[in-house]
């Protein structure tokens, strides 16, 4: 029975996936990916949101392959971490660029604690993962230089830009790429109803975030509406924490119904030398 519920739950992801990739992109799905996604792995509340997050359109989008040196930045509770150690565990190399466990902030040690429990638990999982630190504006030599095939970053440039650390981290990030390598972003996207695109709120405007990669010498190639959503009016007194998962306005039901943010998600190379 079991093996037939899965049969159905991976057939579904993979017809929901050739639906989403009308947005004109190639209709190639990764059946591994598509596999890990629905691994009994996956913690229930995760997968919930595969709806809003689209795990298998966006990182095929960023054109994952199972063979890459794949960097996630700032992995929090490990959501994406499910997904990508268990797909680049055989044949590639995932490193999750988090907290320090010896930090001097309580919080990132214990931020960092909890994900790297999460980890030992499951070594049959996530044995294999590499860690990096990141923890900005000080430490930022999460990667070796020019080693990464693919690094990530999944809503959090906010948090960076309203400390003042964003460019410095995506030099970083430009740092530990390979030449041609792909920077792959999603964040979420100010528009003119929001109040204060600074941060704070969580929003950032999609042209200031590009400007701010091509500062630092990325090139944009390509970008998406896989995480689009125009039901998110952006002018919440709470800022994006209004909204699912972190549900912190009054009128919960309200915002269920709009549902996680709108998100831009933007694809950059690192050129290749001349």
């Amino acid at each position: 029975m079991q093996n037939k519920i899965n049969t159905v739950i991976k057939l579904s992801l993979f017809i929901l996936v050739m639906f989403n990739f009308s947005f004109g992109q190639a209709a190639t799905v990764d059946k591994k990916l598509v596999d890990v996604v629905a691994g009994k792995h996956r913690t229930p509340t995760y997968t919930e949101r595969d709806k809003y997050r689209h795990p298998i359109e966006t990182l095929s989008f960023f054109g994952i392959k199972d063979t890459m040196t794949v960097v996630e930045i700032s992995p929090g509770g490990g959501w994406y971490t499910e997904i990508l150690a268990p797909y680049l565990k055989d044949n590639g190399k995932y490193i999750a660029a988090g907290y320090d466990v010896n930090s001097e902030s309580e919080y990132y040690r214990r931020s960092a604690t909890r994900f790297h429990k999460k980890l030992s638990d499951k070594p049959e999982v996530y044995g294999k993962v590499q860690h990096g630190i990141m923890q900005p504006p000080e430490q930022l030599d999460f990667a070796k230089p020019e080693s990464a095939d693919l690094i990530l970053s999944f809503r959090n440039t906010h948090n960076w830009h309203q400390r003042g650390y964003s460019e410095a981290v995506y030099k970083a990030i430009f740092k530990a790429l390979k030449p041609g390598g792909t920077f792959g972003l999603v964040q979420h996207r100010a528009g003119k109803a929001t109040p204060d695109t600074s941060g704070k709120m969580g929003y950032l405007n999609q042209s200031e975030v590009i400007t701010l990669a091509e500062k630092v010498g990325f090139k944009l190639v390509d970008q998406s509406e896989i995480n689009a959503n125009v039901k998110d009016t952006k002018d919440y007194a709470n800022g994006v924490w209004t909204l699912p998962p972190s549900l912190n306005g009054k009128d919960k039901e309200k915002y269920l119904e709009i549902g996680e943010s709108d998100r831009m998600t933007l694809k950059f190379i690192k050129p290749l030398k001349k």
